[in-house]
């Protein structure tokens, strides 16, 4: 029988990873089946379950007043418990990641759907990528300005169309005819973004002025506000199918129709039965430069690694490396699951076949 070469460089890459210490207290092996925390990983017993992210940034339990801490919390747990309810009933990985993001999608606490940033321009730009595990097809979206849900538009173009990836009118335009819910633009600002956006739009007028007074060409530039909030989320059914699933207003004060790493496949959102399914927040251009979903699957199914190291390597080494901030979460097939991230925090949680849901924002 022939045999396919592996790499020389995953190789080389999974040596060097399961030889180099732990960077967090969360990469930490655990006791069978208990994990440390929410941002830990299950190491036993195989079992179906779901997790999901709101983003991940420069948070502190100082910079968000405990009544709004709670108000994320809340909204976690009722996003993970729409995609248990569909686990539950047997139904797919698929499902179940499309009911938790429509959550998501659809409160103005997250920057997707309503209450997604808004451009330099005054424009809401969407973006949403899904991808099934057992079949690799995927589907993406770019640019949107009207669909309620872009992850329901994502879907519809991974099975409706021969394409994986649609963007602006030509998006919207498929969306109609497929009958997905449209709304009008306004219908994503919310008073708080629109507050955020007049205080940057501000701040850029000065930096400009001040630009041009040195001899320079822009003051422009992208502080950590901007940079952070998508959702997303990953899930592995009782049939033992994976997927992923991601969706985004993109970055604060975007210019020039710029597209981040969420509709990108291999960048911010991919699965695969054969390794993990992996959804991603942080500074997309980082992600896209590092293909980081499809590395950390790559490492595990080339390099042989567990899920928990293959992730941390990237994201806890290569991003920081690079000076790139975000976070994953990812599963893989046998129930494992992990949340790493370098920034400050992750809006993050995770629910099992138990029903009961975990979520944290700190480092907890």
């Amino acid at each position: 029988m022939k045999r396919t070469a592996v790499p020389f460089t995953l190789l080389a890459l999974a040596a060097v990873f399961a030889c180099a210490p732990s960077p967090t207290p969360a990469s930490r092996p655990t006791p069978a089946g208990r994990p440390t925390d929410v941002g830990g990983g299950m190491v036993a017993p195989p079992r179906w379950g779901m997790v999901i992210h709101g983003g991940a940034g420069a948070m502190t339990p100082q910079s968000v007043p405990p009544e709004r801490q709670a108000e994320y919390r809340a909204a976690l747990t009722r996003a993970l418990m729409a995609g248990h309810a569909v686990l539950a009933g047997g139904g797919t990985s698929l499902d179940a990641v499309e009911a938790a993001i429509n959550v998501m999608e659809d409160d103005p606490l997250f920057n997707a759907g309503r209450g997604a940033v808004i451009t330099a321009d005054g424009r809401i730009e969407l973006d949403a990528a899904v991808m099934d595990g057992a079949t690799l097809r995927a589907g993406a979206v770019a640019g949107l300005h009207t669909v309620r849900n872009p992850i329901d538009l994502a879907r519809a173009v991974m099975e409706r169309s021969p394409h994986v990836m649609m963007i602006g009118e030509g998006a919207e335009a498929f969306a109609r005819q497929q009958g997905l819910a449209m709304v009008d633009e306004s219908y994503f600002m919310t008073p708080a973004r629109r507050a955020q956006w007049e205080r940057m739009r501000q701040q850029d007028s000065v930096r400009a002025d001040s630009a041009a007074r040195a001899g320079r060409t822009s003051g422009y530039a992208v502080p950590d506000e901007r940079k952070w909030g998508t959702v997303g989320a990953v899930a592995l059914d009782q049939h033992g199918n994976l997927a992923a699933g991601t969706s985004t207003g993109g970055m604060m004060m975007k210019r020039f129709g710029r597209v981040g790493d969420v509709p990108i496949i291999g960048a911010g959102t991919y699965a695969n039965n054969r390794s993990c399914a992996v959804s991603a927040t942080g500074h997309g251009e980082f992600f896209i430069r590092n293909t980081v979903a499809h590395s950390i699957c790559a490492l595990m199914e080339y390099g042989g690694l567990p899920l928990r190291t293959a992730a941390d390597s990237i994201v806890m080494r290569q991003l920081v490396a690079q000076g790139g901030e975000g976070g994953v979460i990812a599963m893989d097939r046998q129930g494992n699951w992990t949340m790493p991230f370098n920034s400050t925090g992750m809006y993050r949680g995770r629910v099992g076949a138990d029903g009961r849901p975990e979520v944290a924002i700190f480092r907890e």
